[in-house]
């Protein structure tokens, strides 16, 4: 396994490549959470979310049982004293470690060892598993080599790094690699061409400051059983897209287990398949209701259930989710018009976002 340290002349400097300082950063700019393509995330409805959360619901406590990008968590941080995420993806855990912890890291440590990889030469890698599995498809033949090297490097040095460090650059590996990705925003496929451009150039992410924060992988039915909180907030996928395989690249890079490959779209095995994309949603949905110790539900909802995609149809409907949500007490529906994230060739007509908010009747 190749390794920096051994091979002084893998690092080539690249005159358009600038680490000037200022206030201890590079000059280029860091990732921020929103920074990423994911289908379904909040960003841009995470401000009309919390105008009606707060004059809706009251509490210390706010658990985002399906975190995903984990907008909303970091808005929650600036509210509640106690935040939980949870998500079954392995690349959203490290990204959550990264973003949320407290746990210790060196700004001017990660800065230098980014610096070094944006240094690499390609051209003296060898090829590695990622750039054999990826290289020419997802990402230029040249990229990948440098990310599967990034990658190799990353866990050579854990023992190295603090937790945090480990993690912070794993994400700013895969918030990189999200950026050039040759892909409308997932990975469920690659556009074909002749070749795909080497632009890889890795940034730093800007992590948060969030204080009593706990971090789950877990399913969420099985979480619910557990904890306990003041609001919890539920956006689960609903319809068939399973998050595992739309993101699949990511999942391989975190664990990097570098498992075989199938299919045209280089998947593993099927792993964390979700039952909120299935016929079951309706019945995992109200068991979670049921089972969640909570005082409020925040429930989000689009109603894609109209999609002439089959792919795209959610699996429970608005009534369904009503007459749930309502078993439990009082329950309030809020809409917006909004142009819902298509990464494909979907129409999505009249789109809109529900909110519901439920006050538990026993809470």
């Amino acid at each position: 396994m190749q390794k920096i340290k051994d091979i002084p002349k893998i690092i080539k400097l690249r005159d358009n490549i600038s680490y000037e300082r200022s206030n201890g950063l590079p000059k280029s700019d860091p990732f921020r959470l929103q920074n990423r393509r994911y289908i379904g995330g909040k960003h841009k409805l995470v401000e009309w979310i919390f105008s009606i959360l707060n004059k809706e619901c009251t509490g210390d406590s706010f658990t985002d049982i399906f975190a995903g990008t984990g907008i909303v968590s970091a808005v929650a941080a600036k509210h509640f004293k106690n935040i939980t995420l949870n998500d079954f993806l392995h690349s959203n855990y490290a990204i959550y470690q990264a973003f949320f912890t407290n746990n210790e890291w060196n700004q001017n440590k990660i800065d230098n060892i980014i610096q070094k990889y944006n240094n690499i030469n390609s051209e003296v890698l060898e090829e590695n598993y990622f750039s054999k599995s990826f290289g020419g498809k997802y990402f230029s033949k040249s990229s990948a080599k440098v990310i599967g090297f990034i990658r190799d490097d990353i866990e050579q040095k854990r023992n190295n790094l603090t937790n945090r460090e480990y993690y912070i650059l794993l994400t700013s590996l895969l918030y990189t690699i999200d950026k050039i990705a040759n892909t409308v925003g997932h990975y469920d496929a690659y556009f074909k061409k002749k070749s795909v451009e080497d632009v890889f150039f890795m940034r730093s992410i800007e992590p948060i400051e969030a204080n009593n924060v706990s971090i789950f992988q877990e399913d969420a039915n099985l979480l619910a059983k557990r904890i306990k909180t003041d609001i919890v907030y539920i956006d689960p996928p609903y319809n068939s897209r399973q998050y595992s395989r739309f993101y699949h690249v990511l999942e391989t890079l975190v664990k990097w287990d570098k498992p075989v490959l199938y299919g045209v779209a280089l998947k593993p095995k099927p792993e964390n398949m979700s039952d909120y994309c299935r016929i079951s949603a309706k019945d995992r949905f109200a068991e979670l209701v049921r089972d969640m110790d909570t005082k409020y539900f925040v429930v989000s909802y689009n109603n894609t259930y109209t999609s002439k995609s089959n792919s795209s149809q959610n699996k429970i409907t608005l009534k369904e989710i009503k007459d749930i949500l309502n078993k439990q007490g009082k329950t309030k529906v809020f809409e917006k018009d909004y142009r819902h994230f298509n990464a494909g060739n979907t129409n999505f007509n009249n789109h809109k976002e529900y909110l519901f908010v439920t006050k538990v009747n026993h809470a």
